[in-house]
């Protein structure tokens, strides 16, 4: 069992930057693949950032080159930095785990990109 709180969330104007951070309880944190997922009013879920447990990273199209996903395992924790924002990045952060079978989320932490 995993247990994600994300943090950091916030207001930002365009062309800022901001990051989030999702602490994890629970244990062999370092053995899970993890992302980033956000979901904006009106929209689907969709994948933002992943990150396996070896470290591999894959980007969405549209955050390629403005966004990096980080995991400090000694910590327990993953990390979205964003930068250059938009407008469109304006949606709720979520914090994904998963291993095999087994996938948990957290409750999500709200960013919003002013024009």
């Amino acid at each position: 069992q995993v247990q994600l709180v994300e943090s950091g969330g916030g207001l930002v104007q365009a062309w800022g930057s901001l990051r989030v951070s999702c602490a994890a309880s629970g244990s062999r944190f370092s053995m899970y693949a993890m992302g980033w997922y956000r979901q904006a009013p009106g929209k689907q879920r969709e994948s933002v950032a992943t990150i396996t447990s070896g470290g591999t990273t894959h980007y969405a199209d549209s955050v390629k080159g403005r966004f990096t996903i980080s995991r400090d395992n000694a910590k327990n924790t993953l990390y979205l930095q964003m930068s250059s924002l938009k407008p469109e990045d304006t949606a709720v952060y979520y914090c994904t785990a998963w291993s095999g079978q087994y996938q948990y989320w957290g409750q999500g932490t709200q960013v919003t990109v002013s024009s």
